[in-house]
């Protein structure tokens, strides 16, 4: 019975720090998409970020041209509610296989689901509407604007899945190579709200901020979980009167090689 509630103690309590920091960040992440209704309010109203929004939908219409506005409407479309689940299946899955592990899996799918959360709630609250259907390229999207949901979503689950790929390869230009191009890939995607017309560039903002929040509290929770693990596998930590296991085994290998040196001697005399 014991060895049971060893066993138990030692994977419940990993799992959960890991579920209760995730838990409390994703709550963190929803009340700050909640409080963006707030600060909305706010900036609208007054001469802030919100002077952002014209100047950048001004230029996104200086820049646009037929080929240019397939290319990213084609693009944004990745990140948007069918291409992103598909793209992170199938990177998940990549990173499932090659890692052995559910680690892939569990991550990616909690923190997209906290995501997707606060991306509904927030749009619910603020309401804000998006630029006028004449200045975005169609096809037109009339849902709530505040936040953009996909450059919030697209942060999260490329941040989440940059960084299991980072624990999997330790090679530096892999790494390197991988971050420089979710990076450009992030920033691409919120960019693509705004040239199209479908997003105010302060939305935009929005997404990457709680996105980059949330991937924060993903791997802080992750990273406690193999703290608390480590502690288990490894008992408590060494003391004058507790010493470390390495050292009690050398020193009785070391008593054993005596002992044999000894009895040989032993049988050496009496021969």
């Amino acid at each position: 019975m014991s060895r049971v509630s060893d066993r138990l103690n030692r994977w419940f309590k990993p799992y959960a720090a890991l579920w209760l920091t995730m838990i409390i960040g994703g709550t963190v992440v929803v009340m700050m998409a909640l409080a963006g209704a707030e600060v909305y309010a706010d900036v609208v109203g007054k001469e802030g970020l919100a002077n952002l929004d014209v100047p950048a939908l001004q230029y996104a219409e200086s820049l646009r041209n037929p080929g240019l506005d397939a290319f990213v409407t084609g693009f944004t479309n990745v990140g948007g509610g069918v291409g992103m689940p598909i793209l992170a299946s199938i990177l998940t899955a990549w990173l499932t296989f090659v890692s052995r592990t559910w680690r892939p899996i569990l991550l990616v799918g909690g923190a997209a689901a906290v995501s997707i959360l606060a991306t509904t709630f927030g749009k619910k609250l603020v309401g804000r509407t998006r630029p006028d259907h004449a200045e975005a390229v169609p096809p037109y999207e009339d849902s709530p604007s505040f936040p953009s949901g996909h450059t919030l979503n697209t942060t999260v689950v490329i941040g989440i899945l940059l960084y299991v790929l980072c624990l999997q390869f330790q090679l530096l230009w892999v790494r390197i190579t991988a971050i420089t191009a979710g990076i450009i890939f992030i920033i691409a995607m919120g960019l693509s709200r705004v040239f199209l017309g479908h997003h105010w560039f302060t939305d935009v903002m929005a997404g990457w901020t709680l996105g980059l929040a949330w991937v924060a509290i993903v791997i802080l929770a992750h990273r406690l979980f193999h703290l608390t693990r480590r502690k288990q596998h490894a008992g408590p930590a060494p003391t004058f009167d507790r010493p470390v296991v390495r050292d009690v085994v050398l020193e009785a290998v070391h008593e054993g090689g005596h002992g044999d040196k000894e009895s040989g001697h032993g049988k050496d005399n009496a021969g």
